[in-house]
């Protein structure tokens, strides 16, 4: 019996030996396939690790109202926050998927420090903005986001971003789509700015990183590694604390990232 298999034995050992052959081509393919797999489920597993959405933006943009609404759906009366709130929110999707929402503080002297404790564990980042606000508060806002944006650990990990437009009730709240050519021109001239300050004795820049977007071009969010999105919103909502908040689109998103 051994004797009859060992001609078919050794003409397969050929066929596997010989240049080009069919088989060998097989096992390559298979082989990238599982490569392939492994370096899919290896990303995924980091991303599912990552389950935090963290609210970001100045003092007074509605951060704190936005995460109780998300939560309750109730008006409640905030006040600057000191340190940061987190809860679990179910998604509004077919899958019924949770995220944990950090509601993080906006003042200056904190939100850095703050950031900095949670951003490797960030799937997603809403960066509120007072839309009424914004005129006179737009280099400060251009200023954190820039900061938000060039971080190392935010590049790597590309959490998705939405700029929240929040106070979209009060008649003088300026558009999202100002909004966003204001902070795209804004955080070009940051980029130029950044990239013009003097360097250390070491060669290194005392401006920190100031990569931001494509070298030669005029900076705009699609540049960006993570995705940008910007809704109109109100966690106040129309009829003010009787009435319901007004962020469809924000739940939709939190729907999708989740």
């Amino acid at each position: 019996m051994a004797g009859g298999l060992e001609p078919h034995l050794e003409a397969l050992r050929r066929e596997m030996a010989a240049p080009g052959s069919a088989v060998l081509s097989v096992l390559l393919a298979l082989l990238v396939v599982v490569f392939t797999f492994l370096i899919w489920r290896f990303v995924q597993g980091r991303r599912s690790s990552r389950k935090a959405v963290l609210l970001l933006g100045l003092c007074d943009a509605g951060k704190t109202l936005l995460f109780a609404r998300l939560l309750t759906g109730r008006y409640r009366d905030t006040q600057t926050s000191i340190t940061d709130s987190s809860a679990v929110y179910r998604a509004r999707n077919d899958k019924g998927a949770n995220v944990t929402l950090i509601d993080l503080p906006g003042h200056e002297s904190l939100r850095l420090q703050f950031l900095e404790r949670f951003k490797a564990a960030a799937r997603a980042i809403v960066f509120v903005v007072d839309s009424v606000a914004f005129q006179r508060e737009v280099k400060d806002v251009a200023e954190f986001l820039y900061q938000v944006l060039v971080d190392s650990t935010v590049l790597k990990n590309a959490p998705a971003l939405l700029i929240a437009c929040n106070k979209q009730d009060v008649t003088m709240a300026k558009s999202a789509k100002l909004i966003q050519q204001q902070l795209e021109k804004e955080l070009n001239t940051l980029r130029v700015t950044r990239s013009a300050a003097p360097t250390s004795l070491d060669g290194s820049a005392t401006g920190g990183p100031a990569q931001l977007g494509k070298k030669g071009k005029d900076f705009d969010f699609s540049q960006l590694p993570m995705k940008v999105e910007f809704v109109e919103c109100s966690a106040r909502g129309s009829k003010g604390e009787e009435g319901d908040a007004d962020f469809e689109g924000l739940e939709k998103w939190l729907a999708k990232i989740a």
